[in-house]
């Protein structure tokens, strides 16, 4: 199998929702078609940007399906199905390959720590039960729990099905020994990165793109600095990275960044509902304020 429909850009999408947190699928649509538009190689859907952590089983159903719908092959997508539990894992997937995801993403299981062991079983378990491909999901300052460098290699070498891995972690040297660990036996193994100021360092050291979240806001800043990279348009790389510095320190504003997203994307031009899933509440004026400032220290005209 030719994993190259994996390599790019593949922003997470945020679930547009409406006062009552239900979907909003007219919405929705919209973000969805200029996420495509802008030239995104594909997506990601119920990621940790799109509130799948406050969702219901029901509304997780939905939304994969909306998307699924919406996109209609368009472009690859992937499905966020992580569950703190195996089998709901695997539940989640199975429904994920009904509808056509491309692959599925899953962040390891949070709130019980786990040994590495019960990691590895708990991925492998999940590889081995679906044919859809799974990318591993490493976000240790959500899980409270790095998947660690031994399980990944363990995996990409024992699970075929097990195709890649989004490295979301604070610290570049990871995602490397990532890279030169798990590359010497399987150079094909997909690396994304997590965080969007690690995109370029990621593709230097022989990743394949990155997840990040300002490509909703800001397509030609992330979407320009991958297209510059792999037209050896270093230059241009290098100035674009210096904005996505600036841009950066949106995901500063608040905890979780949810509702910072969605004001931006609003701000940026594209007329949207900024409501969050409770517990998560509408980001404050003050912030809004400040969300549209950083939009306009990068030359975005904050609307």
């Amino acid at each position: 199998m030719s994993l190259d429909k994996f390599k790019g850009i593949f922003p997470p999408v945020p679930t547009i929702v409406d006062g009552s947190g239900k979907l909003d699928r007219v919405g929705m649509g919209k973000l969805i078609d200029r996420v495509i538009e802008n030239g995104a190689n594909g997506m990601l859907i119920l990621g940790s940007g799109g509130e799948f952590c406050h969702m219901s089983h029901e509304m997780r159903l939905e939304v994969a399906e909306f998307a699924m719908q919406h996109v209609a092959g368009r472009v690859p997508v992937l499905l966020g199905i992580a569950a703190p539990g195996t089998d709901e894992t695997i539940q989640y997937g199975l429904h994920a390959q009904k509808i056509g995801a491309a692959a599925v993403l899953v962040v390891n299981p949070y709130y019980a720590m786990l040994n590495g062991e019960y990691l590895y079983h708990h991925y492998k378990t999940i590889g081995e039960s679906l044919t859809v491909p799974v990318m591993l999901y490493n976000f240790p300052a959500l899980t409270g729990q790095d998947i660690g460098l031994d399980i990944i290699t363990r995996l990409a070498k024992d699970v075929p099905n097990i195709i890649g891995i989004k490295d979301t972690i604070d610290n570049i040297s990871h995602t490397r020994e990532i890279i030169n660990r798990v590359h010497a036996f399987r150079p094909e193994f997909i690396i994304f990165s997590g965080y969007d100021e690690y995109m370029l360092d990621t593709l230097i050291l022989g990743g394949h793109g990155g997840i990040p979240a300002t490509f909703n806001i800001a397509p030609q800043v992330t979407g320009g600095i991958y297209k510059a990279f792999v037209n050896k348009d270093y230059e241009k790389a290098f100035e674009l990275q210096r904005t996505l510095a600036k841009l950066s320190s949106l995901y500063a504003l608040e905890s979780p960044f949810f509702g910072v997203v969605k004001e931006g994307i609003k701000a940026s031009g594209l007329d949207i509902s900024t409501e969050v899933i409770a517990p998560v509440r509408k980001l404050s004026a003050d912030k809004i304020a400040q969300v549209k400032d950083i939009l306009k220290s990068v030359g975005i005209n904050a609307k």
